[in-house]
């Protein structure tokens, strides 16, 4: 199979890459380096095409996809941002982007697609309360500035949070959020209308070797892990007990590589959304603690701090993605934050030359 990865430079399209190359498949790279996401001496990873360009360039689309049978758009500005003021760019980048993508694809007949989405689609996750499951409102600044960080149930007590599956209601809560959404309404309208096939792939909170050093925009495990190399404690925001599913960058591949096979004989007109974790929940405070621990670093210090936006649990099912496509994770949470610890970084956004450690 012939594959552009667009993203192909970045920390989980670099991932995919690897993946599909040693599944045999021809690959093409599609990146722009862009200052903001990469380090001054960026590239593509070794022994693949590559295009450098903007996926918004519709010129520049057209080459990367001539002669290939599928696409994995990783291509996109992640993270909550700093604040309103980047919202245009988020809008440009991934929606925009992702729509120069479909047209471009749909013109030259190519029908294969894997999206990488988000668990941010969902907002809040899955929770039961007295009178059965609930979705809760977002939460007050009020309870949050009194440090209360659990979402309430109609009664006012704490909802207990839950797992969710891809049928759960979406209700994105920050602009990063919002556009993950718009990139799926547009893959689902592309494939309707250009008879495709898309998985949709939700991540969660993805880690690993080569994740970027500290920045506003990058997950928490990063910022986490940049401290520890500084030499400082892990700063945890709420009361470290928000629960995510972290999923290592090399599952987040293999699913890619699953997604993309699914795909050859998946339904045409179909684009089906796919959660992606491990499988395994885990507090924010116990990430903090793991990195701590294996790299020998700072305790981590619980600030009682917030981000507008952030969401206080969200954790989902992999159970569709496992039964449909056959994929498995292969790496455990301790196997994975003991290799993470000491791993190296990328250079932060921006930095010289050489400054990767």
């Amino acid at each position: 199979m012939r594959l552009l990865v667009t993203g192909g430079a970045g920390f989980i399209g670099a991932a995919v890459v690897h993946a599909a190359a040693a599944r045999g498949w021809s690959v093409r790279v599609l990146d722009s380096l862009r200052a903001d996401v990469h380090a001054a001496d960026a590239a593509a990873p070794e022994g693949v095409e590559f295009v450098a360009g903007d996926v918004r360039d519709a010129a520049t689309v057209r080459r990367a996809l001539d002669g290939v049978d599928a696409v994995a758009h990783q291509a996109a500005k992640v993270g909550l941002g700093v604040d309103m003021s980047d919202a245009p760019d988020y809008v440009a980048s991934n929606d925009l982007g992702t729509a120069v993508l479909l047209a471009e694809m749909a013109g030259a007949g190519i029908p294969r697609l894997v999206l990488a989405s988000s668990m941010v689609v969902y907002g809040e996750g899955a929770y039961t309360g007295a009178d059965g499951p609930s979705r809760p409102v977002a939460r007050r600044i009020a309870d949050l500035d009194a440090g209360r960080f659990e979402p309430l149930g109609a009664d006012g007590e704490p909802l207990e949070p839950a797992l969710l599956d891809e049928s759960a209601t979406l209700d994105p809560r920050n602009v990063y959020a919002a556009t993950k959404l718009a990139q799926e309404h547009l893959t689902r309208a592309w494939a309707r209308g250009a008879a495709g096939s898309a998985a949709l792939l939700r991540y969660h909170n993805v880690y690993g070797p080569g994740m970027p050093q500290n920045t506003p925009y990058a997950g928490v495990a990063s910022l986490f892990r940049s401290a520890i190399e500084r030499g400082e404690a892990p700063r945890v925001f709420e009361d470290g007990r928000q629960r995510r599913d972290f999923v290592h960058v090399r599952d987040i591949a293999s699913a890619n590589v699953a997604a993309l096979e699914w795909t050859a004989h998946a339904p045409r007109g179909e684009a089906r959304a796919f959660n992606v974790g491990s499988g395994e929940v885990h507090t924010i405070g116990e990430v903090a603690a793991a990195l701590s621990r294996h790299a020998r670093g700072a305790e981590p210090v619980v600030t009682g701090g917030y981000r507008l936006g952030d969401v206080r649990h969200i954790t989902a099912s992999s159970a569709r993605l496992r039964g449909e496509l056959g994929w498995l994770p292969a790496v455990s949470f301790d196997e994975g934050m003991r290799e993470f610890a000491t791993a190296p970084l990328r250079a932060a956004a921006g930095a010289p030359a050489g400054s990767a450690r």
